[in-house]
C-alpha cells in the first residue's frame, strides 16, 4: 500500500481538516486485495481490476495499527510534505509585490518600461527569479535602469514638459552625478545600483534583465543580442560604457586643435590622408576638439575606405559610424559641434538607417546628407535591393522618403551612392 500512497500522496494542510477523496490500485495482488479489504472492512471479489481507499479509512488504519495517521507516515518514508496551495499562494504574492514595486519606479509611465515588465511577468521570466529565491534582481533591474544617463535624461525631460507635474524643471536629485567627459563605465553603475561591482558582468541574470529593458526601449522587442559588440551598443544607447577601450570611432582627415598625442597622431594621419581609429579612453582622457569646420559622416567603412583610396588627403573630414554610432562616435561629433563644427549625415537607406539619421539630426543637429526621397529614387534604379527588414522608422527631416521606402520596400545600400559621395567630399 505504500508505493500507491507515496504516489498520490494527499496534500500538505489537509491535517487542519477531514482527508478527502481516495488512493486507488490498479491490478491488485491477492495480497493487496486482502490489505485493502482490512482496511476498508468491505469485501472486494478477485476479478476486481481496480481497489480504491478512502483516505480517511487508511488514515483511520494506521492510526489504529501503528499509533501514526497517514500524514505522519509519509512524511517519515519521503520527508517533509509540500503545502502546495500554501506554496502557489505564497509564489504569488512575491511575484505581485515585486511587480508593485518596480511599477512605481519614476520610468513606470513611459511604454517600453510597461511593456518590459508585462513581458517577463508573461514569460516566466519573474516566476523562474521568484523560485529561485532572486526576485529581488527585479528591483536591482529598476534601479540600473534609474540611474542610466540616456534613460533618464529623456525621462526628465518628458516630465519636465508635464504641467501636471509638481518638481517640473527642478531636476533629478536621486540621479547619481556622471564621472568626467560622461563616461559611466558598467562597474561604477553596478556600484551606484547594488554595492557591488560585479552585478552587470557579462552572463549575469541582472545583466540580462536590464539588457531585455535597453532592447525593449530601442524598439528590438525585448530581443538581447548574442553578440558582444551588440550588447556593447545597448548599454552605449543608454549612456552606460562596457568597455571604453572596444568604443571606437573611425576617421579620415580629421585635423584636430590642440597640443596632446592624440592630436599630433590626428594631424599625421589627415597630413597622409591615412584612416584613423580613436577610442573612447583616448577622447575621455585627451579630448580632441577637430579642427574641421565641415565634418561628413557616412555608415559603412566602404565609403571610408573609398575616399581615402581615391581623394587620399584631399577629401572633407569623414567620420565612419560603422552601424549604429558609438559612444566614441558621439562624444567626438558632439565635442565638435560644440566648437563650432557643422554635420552633414548619412546612413543606408533601411528602417535602422533612417534611425540612426533621425537620432543624429536631434541629438547634434546634424543636417541629412543625400537623405532624401529623391536620393532614394534614384538610387533605387540602379541596381537590385534586398527587401527592407524590421519595424518602420520615420523620416522627419523630409517624410517622403519613409513613404517611398514603404511603398518600393526595397533597401538602398550607400555603397551605390558612391561616385555622388565622392564628388561631394572632394568639392568640400
Amino acid at each position: 500500500m505504500d508505493p500507491a500512497a507515496r504516489r498520490r500522496p494527499p496534500q500538505a494542510g489537509a491535517h487542519r481538516g477531514p482527508l478527502d477523496g481516495d488512493i486507488g490500485l490498479a491490478r491488485p495482488g491477492e495480497a493487496e486485495r486482502r490489505t485493502v479489504i482490512g482496511i476498508t472492512g468491505r469485501y472486494r471479489p478477485e476479478t476486481a481490476q481496480r481497489l480504491a481507499v478512502p483516505l480517511r479509512d487508511l488514515d483511520a488504519y494506521l492510526h489504529d495499527r501503528y499509533g501514526t495517521g497517514l500524514l505522519t507516515t509519509l512524511g517519515r518514508l519521503n520527508g517533509p510534505l509540500r503545502d502546495r496551495p500554501a506554496e502557489r499562494a505564497d509564489e504569488d504574492a512575491r511575484r505581485e509585490q515585486a511587480l508593485t514595486s518596480a511599477h512605481s519606479s519614476r520610468l513606470a509611465g513611459q511604454a517600453w518600461f510597461a511593456a518590459w515588465l508585462e513581458r517577463i511577468a508573461a514569460d516566466g521570466t519573474l516566476t523562474r527569479l521568484v523560485r529561485r529565491g532572486d526576485a529581488h534582481l527585479l528591483g536591482a533591474a529598476v534601479r540600473v535602469l534609474e540611474r542610466l544617463p540616456g534613460v533618464l535624461d529623456r525621462v526628465s525631460a518628458d516630465l519636465d514638459r508635464d504641467p501636471r507635474n509638481p518638481a517640473r524643471g527642478q531636476g533629478d536629485p536621486d540621479r547619481a552625478p556622471v564621472p568626467p567627459a560622461g563616461v559611466l563605465p558598467l562597474p561604477v553603475l553596478a556600484e551606484w545600483a547594488t554595492g557591488d561591482t560585479k552585478a552587470l558582468v557579462p552572463g549575469t541574470p541582472l545583466e540580462q534583465l536590464v539588457l531585455r529593458a535597453l532592447a525593449q526601449r530601442g524598439g528590438s522587442s525585448s530581443v538581447v543580442p548574442r553578440d558582444r559588440a551588440g550588447r556593447r551598443i545597448l548599454w552605449e544607447s543608454a549612456g552606460a560604457i562596457a568597455d571604453d577601450l572596444a568604443s571606437q570611432v573611425l576617421v579620415l582627415n580629421m585635423g584636430a586643435q590642440g597640443s596632446s598625442v592624440v592630436c599630433d597622431w590626428l594631424r599625421d594621419a589627415a597630413g597622409l590622408g591615412i584612416p584613423f581609429r580613436l577610442t573612447l579612453h583616448q577622447l575621455a582622457t585627451d579630448p580632441v576638439v577637430p579642427a574641421a569646420r565641415t565634418i561628413f559622416v557616412c555608415e559603412n567603412p566602404a565609403v571610408l575606405r573609398a575616399a581615402a583610396g581615391e581623394l587620399e588627403d584631399t577629401s572633407a573630414a569623414l567620420v565612419c559610424t560603422e552601424g549604429v554610432p558609438s559612444a566614441a562616435c558621439h562624444k567626438l561629433l558632439g565635442d565638435a559641434v560644440r566648437a563650432g563644427a557643422r554635420l552633414h549625415w548619412r546612413a543606408d537607406f533601411d528602417w535602422a538607417g533612417l534611425r540612426i539619421t533621425a537620432g543624429a539630426v536631434a541629438r547634434h543637429g546634424a543636417r541629412p546628407w543625400r537623405m532624401t526621397a529623391a536620393d532614394y529614387t534614384a538610387a533605387l534604379s540602379e541596381g537590385e535591393s534586398t527587401p527592407l527588414e524590421g519595424p518602420p522608422a520615420a523620416s522627419p527631416w523630409d517624410p517622403e522618403l519613409a513613404r517611398a521606402m514603404a511603398e518600393s520596400g526595397s533597401t538602398v545600400m550607400e555603397e551605390r551612392l558612391l561616385p555622388a559621395l565622392l564628388s561631394d567630399l572632394t568639392r568640400t
